[in-house]
């Protein structure tokens, strides 16, 4: 039988865990939350840049409404 040192004994595996049904739920359920989070964001600024744009639209004409007058 040979001696195990503690370097052997506390060193980290190079074989990969293989992951727990858990752990496979924790990670699909983030990754659907994350995945929801950036379409809403990209949502959000696609409609606000649209906002602003109408705005912007909306001032220019009603500025040209005062001088035609």
């Amino acid at each position: 039988m040979t001696k195990r040192s503690k370097e052997s004994v506390f060193k980290k595996s190079s074989i990969p865990k293989s992951e727990t049904p858990l752990e496979r739920t924790t990670r699909v359920a983030r990754e659907m939350v994350n995945k929801e989070a950036e379409q809403r964001l990209d949502k959000i600024s696609r409609l606000r840049r649209t906002r602003l744009e109408r705005e912007a639209n909306q001032a220019a004409q009603v500025k040209d409404g005062n001088k035609g007058k």
